[in-house]
């Protein structure tokens, strides 16, 4: 499971010009899944996410969770995140798992962030085109994948 942590101000999605979710402070996370994740990619992404001291302190430094920061959450599916470009330049999405495998994961993955958020978690719109608009804070961007811990 790979995913992209960002601190925003504000993120919202929309689909044809309708707001779906929206939240103010918080993290967007950019999420995707591959074949062999399991249910502990889910557990080890969402416990990491949560507990990510990434909100500044009292002393203007990164020091504070999200709860701790009494912040919001949103998750967005995005396949493109295993895209590769090893072979020309037209990107491959085949690594990407297919919505049978992800979609559960998906769902699973909103439900474990919502036992350990202090805040409802909000999410995009799982297989279709979303636009996302979101302003970065610090900026501040974090790449995970369940399967590279060192990143």
């Amino acid at each position: 499971m790979r995913a992209i942590v960002q601190r925003v101000i504000e993120a919202s999605v929309t689909n044809e010009d309708k707001l779906f979710s929206k939240i103010e402070t918080g993290l967007l996370v950019y999420s995707c899944w591959i074949d062999d994740d399991e249910q502990e990619d889910v557990i080890w992404m969402s416990k990491k996410i949560t507990q990510m001291r990434i909100f500044n302190g009292e002393n203007g430094k990164p020091d504070i969770n999200l709860n701790d920061a009494d912040a919001e959450l949103m998750i967005v599916s995005q396949f493109s995140l295993y895209a590769s470009l090893a072979k020309g330049n037209r990107p491959s999405f085949t690594k990407a798992a297919k919505p049978e495998i992800c979609l559960p994961l998906y769902h699973s993955f909103i439900q474990e962030l919502n036992t350990l958020c202090k805040n409802n978690v909000k999410c995009g719109m799982f297989g279709t085109d979303m636009n996302v608009h979101s302003i970065n804070n610090g900026p501040m961007t974090i790449i995970l994948d369940s399967k590279r811990i060192e990143l």
